[in-house]
């Protein structure tokens, strides 16, 4: 079923790394400025969700106990950058009506670039606890004390910091290199749990450790959502019947990640497979891809993962137009996320100006998570025009929840001019999604003017609206 050219519901996110040393060399302030940037020039693309990276290799981009501050702050593992980029992201994009996603790494503990790590390392504590592969460290996945610590660490973040949701990535076992075999047969014959295959009991690692990660989230803070973005192929129909018509690297039997086990067991609360190459590619053809996401994993919201640069400079041309047609065109779709934000941002090809202009061109609600919670919120208690009609100012239910899954989060504000059909399922008429309790309104309103004021609670479920009239 084709979707609506401008849903009022749907996904719009974007990744910013810090592994390839972005921020390197630059002060406090010339990162806050940097990444504000970003943000704004998202915003111009109504841009509603930041994946932003605080966990890189056993490391913190945030003020923490438990690990070191990354070394891709300032170049040295451990030492204190002097601000808090998590909690400054936090702030800065909540500001801008985005949600807030903290992406972590849970098992890569050390980069091939990194040299020296911190005393307060968990490496430098438990070096029994990781193997090494390739110039890179990574926790053991069979040991049940490195999951309990990426757990810590998850615990940690969801309940310091006000995170709309946990992500990781593509990264569980190594890539392979090679054919070079990560060196984990002596714990495979220690503690087999009656498991034959090798294959399975690796994934059997990750699936315990996802399952516990889900569960430390929802119970330390049940709105926050935890999600996944896979590799993007899972099989090939080669390896599988199931599989997708490809012919790369498999996230199944490299990663040993089952992605679809733990949508389908829901132990993700969405799912971005990074399916970044371009339509026609010969081992693994974009359309061919979303489809097959499309059909197998739509148990979770499931969004994709688009590589900004290779859409843009693809072979045949610019193909940014036909890969949201085909995207939009799967009814299980419900959104897309950039790989990698600073590339949308600075407008690569024109890709910014594409969604601001067309895609994009109105604000988009987050699609709802009704297998976490779908009870709608209080409506307002009211809504009025103050301050010589320049201001709408509203009060929220007077037994509105103060906190918690179903506390006010977000207001939506629509706009219509006097003989305009009240629409509110149309995104065109959203003037602002707002965290404050006014709105400012803009100079162009005069005259008659009708506005519907709604809640958003944690979970995006919207309350029925309140009318106000601007007479003039």
């Amino acid at each position: 079923v084709q979707q609506s050219q401008y849903p009022k519901r749907e996904f719009r996110g974007a990744w910013i790394q810090a592994v390839n040393g972005q921020y390197l060399g630059m002060d406090r302030d010339e990162t806050k400025r940097y990444l504000t940037t970003m943000l704004d020039n998202l915003k111009r693309a109504n841009v509603n969700a930041i994946i932003f990276q605080v966990r890189v290799e056993g490391d913190a981009l945030y003020r923490s106990n438990l690990e070191p501050w990354s070394r891709f702050l300032t170049g040295t593992q451990g030492k204190d950058p002097g601000w808090d980029p998590l909690e400054f992201m936090v702030a800065e994009s909540h500001a801008r009506g985005m949600e807030l996603h903290a992406w972590i790494n849970p098992y890569r503990a050390r980069t091939k670039g990194t040299l020296r790590l911190s005393p307060a390392h968990q490496f430098s504590k438990h070096p029994e606890r990781f193997i090494g592969y390739e110039s890179q460290l990574f926790f053991n996945p069979s040991l049940q004390e490195n999951r309990d610590w990426i757990c810590k660490v998850v615990k940690d973040i969801v309940s310091r910091y006000d995170v709309d949701a946990l992500h990781i990535d593509d990264y569980f076992y190594p890539y392979p290199v090679g054919g070079k075999e990560f060196n984990d047969e002596m714990w495979f014959k220690k503690d087999s749990r009656g498991i034959k295959d090798k294959g399975d009991w690796r994934r059997d690692n990750v699936n315990r450790l996802i399952y516990q990660m889900h569960k430390t989230v929802r119970e330390t803070k049940p709105w926050v959502k935890f999600g996944v973005s896979p590799f993007g192929i899972y099989r090939n129909i080669s390896s599988s019947p199931t599989g997708s018509d490809t012919k790369g690297l498999e996230s199944y039997d490299a990663l040993y990640a089952d992605v679809l086990h733990w949508v389908n067991e829901g132990w993700v609360d969405y799912c971005i497979p990074q399916v970044y190459w371009e339509i026609g590619h010969s081992a693994a053809d974009y359309e061919e891809l979303v489809a097959w996401w499309a059909k197998h994993a739509s148990n979770r919201p499931l969004y994709i993962g688009q590589d900004v640069n290779r859409t843009v400079k693809a072979k045949d041309g610019n193909q940014q137009a036909r890969k949201y047609e085909l995207q939009r065109a799967e009814e299980s779709v419900l959104g897309s996320c950039f790989w990698d934000a600073a590339s949308a941002a600075n407008n690569v090809d024109g890709y910014r100006d594409f969604l601001e202009n067309g895609y994009f061109r109105y604000p988009a609600l987050m699609p709802e998570y009704g297998f976490i919670d779908n009870k709608a919120p209080k409506k307002l208690k009211g809504v009025k025009v103050v301050e010589n009609g320049k201001v709408l100012a509203w009060l929220p239910a007077k037994k509105a929840f103060k906190k918690g899954m179903d506390a006010p989060y977000r207001y939506v504000v629509y706009g219509f001019a006097k003989g305009e059909s009240i629409d509110t399922d149309n995104p065109a008429n959203i003037l602002t999604i707002t965290d404050k309790q006014c709105y400012k309104l803009p100079a162009g309103i005069d005259g008659e003017y009708t506005f519907v004021v709604t809640v958003l609670d944690r979970m995006h479920n919207e309350s029925r609206g309140v009318k106000c009239k601007l007479e003039k």
